[in-house]
């Protein structure tokens, strides 16, 4: 066992296994299989709904069967990041795991804390006999990452308890009491290619060394976007000789920041270095502007010797740039009501040639439904002007925060007592379950902690091992006052 003598063993056990299994989101069969199989053998009852959500009902510690029911909510998928210099595939390797100080991470990929922590969690504590509960049913949701579309879908009929623990928050001693609602929008773009033009040099124009993260819990940091460093750089280059562009790829998941982005050109070979100098003081510019926040950032350009058949022809070039400087991209506003919450943001994602079209990929939130929409809906112009084409998905509800809370009147009372101090009460700018779990179940009683997580959905993932240790402590002593 790689973390071998961390505490609780039981929790870590259980998160180790899972690190080993592929468990991406639309992938979540083997974690499913994995989390089905362990609660047969202990002989829980175990359902599973057509989406693939699993319910594990498990009964409570003798003497307290007549206990209120708690749900002990989390997701099976996670996002699947790594440097591009690091040879790993998701669908079969398991993961590398390294304890560095306090801290436990994966080697250059994500770690998948979010949500196997929670997970791990939910098991141990139904598995433990030292710890008391009442009736517990463990929700495992699929496709949290994509859009919460595993919650979306969950029959509601099919829950009993109406106090539910979501075990999806990433700092320790905090109470998530709400968050924000989203939806994605698709863009499609129409391009002409043109046969690629004699006497040109192909160049590789590379944006990498971003940070990245979440796009809802990192946003209000403005990290670097590979995908616009890479239209900056590639319109300074185009403003001083002609570019043609054959290839763009740039992020690869709707709800992580990109950190890296290239595109394939074709420069005439008398320009090559007007526009590599060109390229060298946009890059100068950019890293100035982000080094306190992304001092990673590096653009580099490596000559390609096989030229592309067929590039854009210059109107496409143009349409292609000016849209992703246009398209917005970080926090849009922040809230009136609550200091220091981002209340409406977007993430311009992903970006993808493809033969005909410019594909791109943005995911928005905001904690108020007319907001998200009015983003949305000014995303739509702009790729209106362009000449493009949009489709958008339907938004998941936020979470409203209840303050009156009686829940959270009692998780209050335990973290003083078993921590000495109080908890902090926060709404957060991701999205989580609850919104959508709360809305399909009327009366459902909620709250969100967990341990401290940094650097979801990049490479740089991390969770913090004592923090753990005191998150299943807290939540021990939770499930006992309850029952």
């Amino acid at each position: 066992m790689a973390l071998e003598g961390l505490s609780p063993r039981l929790l870590w056990q259980h998160f180790e296994e899972m690190t080993k299994l592929p468990h991406e989101s639309g992938n979540e069969a083997a974690m499913a299989a994995y989390l089905s199989e362990y609660a047969q053998k202990k002989g829980w009852k175990v359902e599973k709904d057509r989406t693939g959500n699993l319910l594990v009902r498990v009964p409570a510690s003798p003497g307290h069967e007549g206990a209120p029911v708690v749900i002990l909510q989390g997701h099976m998928d996670m996002v699947c990041e790594k440097n591009s210099d690091v040879e790993h595939d998701f669908l079969k390797d398991p993961l590398k795991l390294q304890l560095v100080g306090d801290w436990v991470k994966a080697s250059g990929t994500t770690l998948g804390a979010d949500n196997a922590i929670g997970m791990a969690a939910s098991l141990a504590a139904a598995e433990d006999r030292s710890v008391v509960h009442g009736p517990l049913e463990l929700l495992f949701t699929v496709d949290e990452e994509v859009g919460l579309t595993g919650a979306g879908k969950i029959g509601k009929g099919w829950l009993k308890g109406r106090t539910m623990l979501n075990l999806d928050s990433e700092e320790i001693g905090v109470f998530t009491v709400g968050c924000a609602g989203g939806g994605d929008t698709t863009i499609r773009l129409p391009i002409t290619r043109r046969n690629a033009p004699r006497g040109a040099v192909a160049l590789d124009v590379k944006v990498a060394g971003l940070r990245g993260g979440h796009s809802g819990i990192d946003i209000h940091e403005q990290r670097g976007n590979s995908n616009r460093v890479l239209a900056r750089v590639l319109r300074s280059g185009a403003e001083k000789t002609r570019i043609f562009i054959a290839a763009v790829n740039g992020g690869s998941k709707r709800n992580a920041i990109p950190r890296e982005s290239e595109a394939l050109v074709l420069v005439p070979k008398d320009k090559k270095r007007v526009f590599m100098n060109a390229v060298a003081k946009e890059e100068a510019i950019a890293k100035s502007e982000l080094a306190k926040i992304d001092p990673g950032l590096k653009v580099t350009i490596t000559a390609v010797d096989e030229k592309p058949a067929k590039v854009l022809d210059s109107d496409s070039v143009k349409k292609v740039l000016d849209l992703l400087l246009a398209l917005p991209h970080g926090v849009e506003l922040m809230s009136y009501e609550i200091a220091g919450l981002v209340e409406t943001s977007t993430n311009l994602a992903m970006v993808h040639l493809e033969p005909r079209t410019l594909v791109v990929g943005m995911s928005t939130r905001s904690s108020v439904s007319s907001a998200l929409e009015a983003l949305r809906n000014r995303i739509d112009a702009v790729v209106a002007l362009a000449g493009g084409k949009v489709e958008k998905n339907k938004p998941y509800p936020g979470w409203q925060p209840n303050l009156g809370s009686g829940l959270l009147k009692v998780a209050k009372e335990v973290h003083r007592r078993e921590f000495g101090e109080a908890a902090k009460v926060e709404a957060c700018h991701a999205g989580l379950e609850c919104g959508i779990i709360g809305e399909k179940f009327g009366g459902m009683d909620m709250l969100s902690f967990g341990p401290t997580i940094q650097n979801p959905h990049s490479p740089d993932e991390r969770v913090n091992a004592p923090s753990v240790e005191s998150f299943w402590k807290f939540l021990v002593a939770l499930l006992a006052e309850l029952a």
